[in-house]
């Protein structure tokens, strides 16, 4: 490579880099005003939501949520608690109140039992030697690759009449699982989203228990306690924070499901959640749209409720291990 050809290239590295520091620099030298003022922009879909939930139907499709606090001079009525009188009762309108009844059923429990059996699990990937434990680890979270739509007609098809093996040679049926009559139920949703919860929540949870100090299962050890000692009065209490962080995702995650709820519960609409009932609030050609807006902040009191009682323990749960020493 000649002198010039050299020079050339080292002409273009150094323009490169500067244009990265530069951007990166511009990034950071962002005032704090216009973060906000993004923040601001970002809500403002959100506020013309709320603001709709308290207007009539002929007001949200006579002018703009801007325009609420004029509806008197119109002849509307602002605000009203209409909307959410007909979402929430079912002798009004639609009954979204058992719905979320239900949701709360289905999002406590599918958030427990994954917790519950997923700790056991990690800690026992994490600290307890025996055979195949590699092995099964991979094969455990191996099943993160396995798509939900792929496996919903499977369960439900399990679920509702059971699963049968013949075997070719003895021709001779075994019943594998049981014909629990599930379709339809809450139960087979509590299933569906623990089974889908499992891989997920033992490799979290057992990347952060096998990172805890080892002199802790040492000095325990020494001391004569049992393994489920050392969960109980040693793992368990370390583990709250990331305990609480998987507990958040999976509340939120089985609280506004829609696909797994549809497919198990199907038509038995005194079992289905909100997220479905919201879905029809509409109706039949869109004649009762003015009560999406009030149904959708309906639906989100769950989700805002559990995060902000645990949001302290999220936080700590999410830098949990970034920091050494």
């Amino acid at each position: 490579m000649t002198s010039t050809q050299q020079r050339r290239t080292t002409s273009a590295l150094t323009t490169r880099r500067p244009l990265g520091k530069r951007i990166y620099k511009f990034l950071r030298g962002l005032p704090t005003w216009f973060l906000w003022v993004l923040v601001i922009l970002w809500t403002i879909p959100t506020f013309s939501l709320f603001v709709n939930s308290f207007r009539t139907r002929d007001a949200q499709r006579g002018s703009g949520f801007w325009n609420a606090f004029r509806d008197n001079a119109d002849g509307f009525d602002f605000p009203t608690f209409d909307n959410y009188r007909e979402v929430l009762f079912p002798d009004v309108g639609a009954g979204l109140g058992n719905a979320l009844l239900n949701s709360v059923s289905i999002a406590v429990v599918a958030t427990i039992i994954p917790i519950a059996i997923a700790a056991f699990a990690a800690y026992a990937f994490a600290w307890i030697d025996f055979r195949g434990r590699e092995w099964l680890f991979i094969a455990t979270v191996s099943l993160l690759a396995v798509p939900t739509q792929v496996a919903l007609i499977p369960l439900l098809s399990a679920y509702s009449n059971g699963v049968a093996l013949t075997l070719p040679i003895l021709e001779k049926t075994i019943q594998v699982f049981p014909d629990l009559n599930l379709s339809g139920q809450i139960p087979s949703v509590w299933l569906t989203h623990t089974g889908f919860a499992m891989p997920f929540a033992i490799f979290l949870l057992h990347n952060y228990i096998a990172g805890l100090p080892k002199d802790l299962f040492e000095s325990a050890s020494i001391d004569g306690a049992d393994h489920f000692t050392v969960f109980w009065r040693l793992v368990l209490p370390l583990s709250v924070p990331v305990l609480a962080a998987f507990g958040i995702f999976q509340f939120l995650w089985t609280w506004n499901d829609y696909l797994i709820a549809l497919t198990m519960i199907g038509g038995n609409r005194e079992a289905l959640p909100g997220t479905i009932v919201v879905a029809s609030l509409a109706g039949e050609f869109g004649a009762r749209e003015h009560l999406l807006t009030a149904g959708a902040f309906v639906i989100t009191v769950g989700p805002l409720i559990v995060f902000f009682a645990l949001q302290r323990f999220f936080v700590r749960g999410i830098t949990a291990g970034s920091v050494k020493g």
